[in-house]
Order: C-alpha cells, then structure tokens, then sequence
C-alpha cells in the first residue's frame, strides 16, 4: 500500500492520569472515525505532566495500564498507533519510552528516549531529564504494513546521525513526539522538522502536546507533518487539536529518484554505525 493517513492528537496534558489516558482514547477515536486515520500519534509524555518531579509517581512497569488501553484500542479500531511516550519504569530505573502497537494490537517495538535534556540556558530555562530518568540505546525502526518507521523522542530530533540511521535502516516516515518549550520551540522547532525531511527525504512527524500557560512546563504546540521535500502538508496551533495528512509512498520515491541525496553519500569517505 503506497498511501496512508497519518494523525497526530495534539492534546492538553493534565495532572490526572486517568483523565489523560480517557482523552487520548476521545481523540484517537475522532482520528481514525472522523479523518480515517491508519495511524495515530499521540505527544511526549501524553499521560503526565513533563516535570521530573512527577515522572517517578507517574511511571509504569510493562505492561501497564496505559500500554494496555493503546492495545484494545489500535486492535478496537484496527489502526496503527505511536503512542507518544510515557514514564516507564524497569527495575530501579525510569525511562521516556513509545510503545508501538500494529492493528491487531500487537506491540511491534518501543523507543527508548536516547539522548536526555540536560540544558541550562541562561535566563530562559534550566531542565535536567539526567535527574529521573535513564537512557534508551537502541535505535527503533518497526516495520509496518506500508512502509518501516522510525520513532525517536524529543531531543533525539537534534542528533542527525540517528535519524540519518533510522533511514539507512529502511525508515520512509520518522516519528518523533516531542515537548519542546516555549524557548526553544519557537527558535527552532519548525526549522528541525523541515531540515530532518528534507536532508533524510522522509516524512517526518513531530506530536506535541497542545500548550498549557498553567503548568510548570510549558509546551510550543504546532505539532506538524512534513514531506520529503520540506513543505508542510499539517501543522497545528498552539491548542488541542488533530491534524491529519496524506503520507505518499510514491511521491516519496519520486523525490528520491530525482535528487539521490542518499546514494550521493561518499560511504568511502564517511558512514555511520552503532
């Protein structure tokens, strides 16, 4: 299959689990109901306020309450689903990890958060993800009925190695659910997004949750879908809402074909491994 749609549910993140978990559920159900999504992504950390202090209360062992409703209901709707990323909890360790359930709510892979966000910039905002949470090493690539996809999360978008390793591992979609902040959203956000698709000639997907002016933690919004080419064919405001796009396998081949960034790589020069 050369076409599917794709839908991001940009959603208000609040305090109450369970209140999170049941509007998901709302806007994956209005996704694939009323846009006809065959895939659905939900934002980082969609199930709890991005804030170290409740990453701990928050997390879950697998399988856990959350990756259990992503389950019955990509099996429910018969829809693929990224389920953004939530405080997951392995031992005495907590990770930032995406559980990835196919139409038969089968769990084909999950991501591990790989490169945490320790910044500290000067009269703007210090976050240390280090202080709770551990990190993923693997790359994630799964493999679907239309084509493979890479997920990554948040910060790993700012590392072109690993998505241009996702894409030489087969990925024509990059998936990346994300919170960027009200400093370095509007710096750099859609710049990223555009860069990543156009360098790696890939749709890329960046889910955001929708920005909430009461929290501690306060994300841009404007999750976005853009194609191989760079031109966004979806990008949301800074509230709750769901944005839908066409995702063209063959337009996507076109673009390959007709400027061979990838087969152009001087792999006798350089190449990358892990």
């Amino acid at each position: 299959m050369k076409k599917l749609t794709l839908s991001v549910c940009q959603m208000m993140v609040s305090d109450k689990k369970e209140d999170n978990l049941k509007k998901a559920e709302d806007m994956i159900r209005r996704a694939v109901n009323d846009d006809g999504a065959n895939l659905v992504v939900l934002p980082e950390m969609f199930n709890c306020p991005y804030n170290n202090s409740y990453f701990p209360g928050f997390a879950e062992e697998y399988p856990g309450p959350t990756a259990g409703m992503l389950s019955s209901l990509a099996k429910e709707l018969g829809v693929y689903i990224i389920g953004g990323s939530i405080s997951e909890r392995e031992g005495d360790k907590i990770y930032n990890t995406s559980y990835i359930f196919n139409q038969e709510g089968k769990l084909l892979g999950s991501h591990r958060k790989m490169h945490l966000f320790d910044i500290d910039i000067e009269g703007e905002i210090t976050f240390k993800e280090s202080e709770t949470l551990g990190r993923g090493n693997i790359p994630t690539v799964i493999e679907t009925d239309f084509c493979k996809i890479g997920v990554a999360i948040c910060y790993d978008m700012r590392f072109p190695e690993l998505m241009r390793l996702m894409v030489l591992e087969g990925a024509e979609i990059i998936v990346i659910p994300a919170a960027f902040n009200m400093t370095t959203g509007p710096a750099h956000w859609k710049d990223l997004i555009k860069v990543r698709a156009i360098d790696n000639q890939v749709y890329f997907v960046a889910a955001s949750p929708a920005r909430n002016m009461k929290a501690s933690y306060q994300p841009y919004g404007h999750s976005a879908i853009a194609n191989p080419w760079g031109d966004f064919i979806a990008m949301a405001g800074e509230g709750e809402e769901i944005i839908t796009g066409e995702i063209d396998l063959d337009y996507l081949e076109k673009i390959r074909q007709q400027l061979p960034l990838l087969k152009h790589r001087r792999t006798d020069v350089y190449h990358i491994t892990y």
